[in-house]
Order: structure tokens, then C-alpha cells, then sequence
């Protein structure tokens, strides 16, 4: 028989609430079968959680992450996600490199500033 998880055992797992959970069922990212009442979770529930999590922690919206994951399932598969996904971690890449060249900039701004306040300071000492 297969493994399967209570909302419980994922949210502990992944360190997550119930609360998330349920809102990635209700966006349909994820589809438990039921015990009666009990939500049960298959390892492909599992596997697209930890997916979901993984995505928002990279900084991907909830739409992107569907569209991700439903990639998956669709035609040309797995081939086509993994094509979408790597275009998708250059952009972000990039994305990333410029904000940090803008970070870079602006703190050397900053130190400029602050060595001429200094400066300034120190003439009037």
C-alpha cells in the first residue's frame, strides 16, 4: 500500500501551517483524496508541496508555480516544464545581478557620502 500523509504530518514535515495548505488545495495546486472528513495526502501531493514551498521561497508567484507544475502533466511533460523552469531561473538570475549592481551602486554612494560628512565634521573640529 501507499505511503500517504495527514494535513498534519505535512505541515509539520514541511514546517508549514494547516492554514497554507488548505489555500494551496482551495487554488487546486494540490488535491487530497478523504477519509470521511480526513484530507489524505498521496506522495504526489507531497511532492507538489514541497514544489510549491520551494517555489515561493525562489521568489515565484502561486500562478507561476501552477503553471509550473501543470506543465508537468501536459504536453511535451516533464521536457517542457524543465524548458520553462530554466528559461524562467535566467530571468530571475539576471533580475538578481542587476539588482545587486544597483546595491553595489548605491551603497558605494553611500560611503562616498558618508566619508565627505566626515570629512566636513572633522574640518569644523
Amino acid at each position: 500500500m501507499a505511503r500517504t500523509w495527514s494535513i498534519g504530518e505535512l505541515a509539520d514535515q514541511f514546517q508549514t501551517t494547516l492554514r497554507t495548505i488548505r489555500h494551496y488545495e482551495e487554488l487546486g495546486l494540490i488535491s487530497p483524496s478523504r477519509n470521511g472528513r480526513q484530507r489524505v495526502y498521496t506522495e504526489r501531493d507531497r511532492v507538489r508541496l514541497e514544489l510549491i514551498l520551494r517555489g515561493k521561497r525562489l521568489g515565484f508567484t502561486l500562478d507561476e508555480i501552477a503553471h509550473i507544475i501543470n506543465l508537468y502533466d501536459d504536453p511535451p511533460g516533464e521536457a517542457g516544464q524543465l524548458e520553462f523552469l530554466l528559461a524562467e531561473i535566467q530571468r530571475r538570475r539576471s533580475d538578481l545581478v542587476q539588482r545587486r549592481a544597483d546595491l553595489d551602486a548605491v551603497l558605494a554612494e553611500l560611503a562616498e557620502l558618508e566619508r565627505r560628512c566626515r570629512a566636513d565634521l572633522a574640518s569644523l573640529g
